[in-house]
């Protein structure tokens, strides 16, 4: 049995071969070839300073966005395009391809013209597509030099709360008979009551009596 205070075996770096969809493999194998028999010191310099690099030039994107100039979006697109190409990284380099394209009024391919106004809604668009791009390469290659990063939890949208049950009772709807007695109660007028006649009679000889007195 191992001793109880041995840590665990890190697990072996991922593959390039695992993420053929998002990683050119040839392109990336030859920034490896620069390396070191014995370490990754260079070929990680150059990842980790595309890193920043990209980080930064999203930001400034959003500046350029903010402030529609075409013309700053297209110059941004291009310089991260030849980042990412020269790494290899597919989607990150195709969805900066369609900005530079589209900062310079064209469609996505580069050809026809755009309006203003639909270039920067595409930008916007194709940025936030890039953006989650890149995430996905950034934790993979981290990953690949030996980073742990953990996956983020997925964020579950609160359920909706069932409403209050209200404690009064329903009331029911009258039926036609109902209404009719009540609509009859409300014009009939209220019929003061009058002295009955034996009560008159009774009344009369006493008040006699006491007049005689």
């Amino acid at each position: 049995m191992a001793p109880a205070d041995r840590k665990e075996a890190k697990a072996a770096p991922p593959k390039l071969s695992d993420v053929k969809d998002l990683i050119d493999e040839g392109t990336f194998e030859q920034i490896l070839e620069m390396d070191d028999d014995d370490d990754c010191d260079f070929s990680r310099g150059i990842v980790y300073g595309f890193f920043d690099q990209a980080k930064s030039t999203f930001t400034n994107i959003k500046t350029a966005l903010d402030k529609k100039d075409l013309h700053e979006l297209s110059q941004l697109g291009h310089f991260l395009k030849g980042s990412s190409a020269t790494l290899g990284l597919i989607h990150v380099r195709d969805g900066c391809e369609k900005i530079q394209h589209f900062g310079n009024g064209l469609e996505e391919n580069g050809s026809g013209k755009l309006a203003d106004d639909v270039a920067l809604k595409n930008i916007e668009k194709t940025l936030k597509e890039v953006e989650v791009e890149y995430a996905k390469v950034e934790k993979f290659l981290r990953r690949f030099y030996g980073e742990e990063v953990k996956d983020e939890p997925e964020v579950k949208e609160p359920e909706a709360k069932a409403a209050p049950k209200s404690d009064a009772k329903e009331e029911k709807p009258l039926t036609d008979s109902e209404k009719a007695a009540e609509k009859k109660a409300d014009k009939e007028p209220e019929k003061t009551a009058e002295p009955s006649k034996n009560h008159v009679a009774e009344e009369k000889p006493k008040a006699d009596a006491e007049l005689k007195k």
